[in-house]
């Protein structure tokens, strides 16, 4: 959808920049190296703490401080401006000053992003507006006047199928559909025998059934075991549900990234009961699991 500069207008937000944002950003601006980062950083601070402003008004959840923008060693190598919306991804919030007509976008934000909001700052840098939103840029620059609405963001990001909230997971609060192995698999989930083995008494496991079809699925269990304060284990394994005693031949578990290219994969033979895989991951990892069998597929969303 495109929108004329006066339909911008009429729908663009003015969020005032509070003290706690200016007291923010003149921080990350006083460790850079030269005036012209210190300004980079501080703007764009002010453009990040303005849409977190906003979203917040609006009941969306937000995590101001897990983005790359609030770590300092990515704030000094990186022209960077992000925020975290809980359980979707990460909104680029890019900013501009007051007359300009497009918005740069730098190389290293052009992809991993849900979306990019322009934040016009002020002189006096005591307003922000918000002048509309884009949910692609794989050039280097957006064109103001064809940005789309704010009044179109919130719909935008309910298409998003929220994440799995692994760091929740310690703290024992779980998404629907999440259940016990006992729940979903019975006997299978605390036998012995059960191909799903952890030693650690920390470890935290629940499973959901996937399905592609009419019956069939499979049961997806996930691990979780801390390594360290800010590391987890996680260990990913397909089981058979239905009665079935085996996994389908050529069902496919991949590991994807933010990027959803494939890191590791397992693939079932003829009689397997199960098939896992395992890594570990960090506060901030996000990354996709991947049922896959013949032409069907469906993927988890998870967040750490």
């Amino acid at each position: 959808m495109i929108h004329n500069a006066n339909m911008l207008a009429d729908w663009s937000i003015p969020m005032p920049i509070t003290l706690s944002a200016l007291e923010i950003a003149e921080q990350f601006a006083h460790y850079q190296p030269n005036q012209q980062k210190a300004e980079q950083v501080y703007l764009n601070t002010l453009a990040v703490c303005a849409v977190n402003n906003y979203l917040r008004i609006l009941g969306i959840p937000t995590d101001l401080t897990a983005g790359d923008s609030w770590n300092s060693v990515v704030r000094l190598a990186e022209n960077v401006a992000d925020l975290r919306v809980t359980g979707l991804g990460r909104l680029e919030c890019r900013p501009v000053k007051p007359g300009d007509l497009t918005c740069p976008i730098p190389q290293e934000v052009r992809f991993n992003r849900i979306g990019y909001v322009v934040v016009e700052i002020d002189q006096e840098h005591t307003e922000a507006t918000l002048l509309g939103f884009s949910p692609t840029s794989e050039t280097s620059q957006l064109v103001i006047h064809q940005l789309r609405s704010l009044k179109d963001l919130p719909a935008y990001l309910d298409q998003f199928q929220p994440m799995t909230q692994l760091s929740q997971w310690l703290e024992h609060m779980f998404e629907a559909g999440w259940q016990s192995l006992e729940t979903l698999l019975g006997n299978q989930g605390a036998e012995p025998a059960f191909a799903f083995r952890t030693k650690s008494d920390q470890t935290i496991r629940r499973c959901k059934q996937i399905e592609w079809g009419a019956n069939q699925g499979v049961a997806l269990v996930v691990a979780l075991t801390p390594e360290s304060e800010t590391k987890l284990n996680v260990f990913l394994q397909l089981n058979p549900i239905n009665g079935q005693t085996y996994l389908p031949p050529n069902l496919q578990l991949l590991l994807l990234d933010e990027e959803q290219e494939m890191l590791i994969n397992a693939q079932a033979r003829n009689q397997d009961q199960a098939i896992q895989l395992d890594f570990s991951c960090e506060p901030g990892d996000r990354f996709s699991v991947k049922v896959a069998l013949d032409n069907a597929s469906v993927i988890e969303e998870f967040v750490m």
